[in-house]
């Protein structure tokens, strides 16, 4: 009987199209980045998609719309999604900054949008910047595996770095740190969470393009599938209106 049973097995896997295996499943993380990504509940952490907004989560969302992939969206520190998607093939991540640095390490679903890089001063500040060279002496606030972060440190400038960016808000209001480098868009969205109004944005550069970010190994069809819904969701117009919802 158990060898009948085992051959039984041995068949259905047989004849078990490739694509239908549980390990097939595309695993997506995310942090909370407000507008981009975030928790709608206000919580640190999320297991379920429908626990996760934003604009990138939405344009996933819209993109698997357009497939049949069997997917799953959790919500996670930066750094724990960051590296399990490097160790883990069908594993992505988004919204992720594409780099020279960062392009082998990848293969990349998007655009699925643009940031513009920004430093933020206090409320009231009266320090101007003509050019990125202007802060070379002042302390910066960042967060560690932020590619604005290791851009800055890559050039020289002192960077106060976390582990989330969501406290550097409150960090520049009582002057622990001189300036903030975030998203011209997140930026704000950050501050209002800590009670923090009024930073002023005093210079920004770099506009640079976010992407789903999938473990180098994940089959080369999956990522072809997913850019030709990218297009899918371009050409029906819920690209433009996701980016317009949220004031891009």
């Amino acid at each position: 009987m158990r060898k009948v049973t085992a051959l039984c097995l041995l068949a259905l896997s047989l004849a078990m199209p490739v694509g239908s295996q549980a390990a097939d499943k595309l695993y997506f993380y995310t942090e909370n980045f407000p507008p981009y990504n975030m928790s709608a509940s206000g919580r640190a952490f999320e297991h379920s998609g429908d626990q996760i907004d934003g604009l990138c989560t939405e344009m996933v969302k819209a993109i698997m719309s357009h497939t049949k992939l069997d997917y799953a969206i959790k919500l996670r520190n930066w750094d724990y999604g960051y590296k399990r998607v490097l160790d883990k093939p069908n594993h992505g991540i988004f919204c992720t900054t594409y780099t020279e640095d960062r392009a082998p390490q990848f293969k990349w679903v998007g655009p699925l949008t643009t940031n513009l890089w920004t430093i933020f001063g206090p409320k009231d500040t009266t320090f101007k910047m003509d050019e990125l060279e202007d802060a070379k002496n002042k302390k910066i606030g960042g967060y560690r595996g932020d590619v604005m972060t290791e851009y800055l440190v890559k050039r020289g400038y002192t960077v106060s770095q976390i582990d989330s960016d969501d406290l550097n808000p409150k960090r520049l209001e009582l002057g622990q740190i001189e300036l903030w480098i975030a998203d011209r868009l997140a930026g704000p969205y950050f501050a209002s969470q800590q009670d923090v109004e009024g930073l002023v944005p005093v210079y920004s550069f770099n506009q640079t393009e976010l992407y789903l970010a999938m473990n180098p190994e994940t089959p080369q069809p999956v990522i072809d599938e997913l850019n030709k819904a990218l297009e899918k969701v371009k050409a029906s117009g819920m690209y433009e209106a996701i980016e317009d919802k949220y004031g891009l």
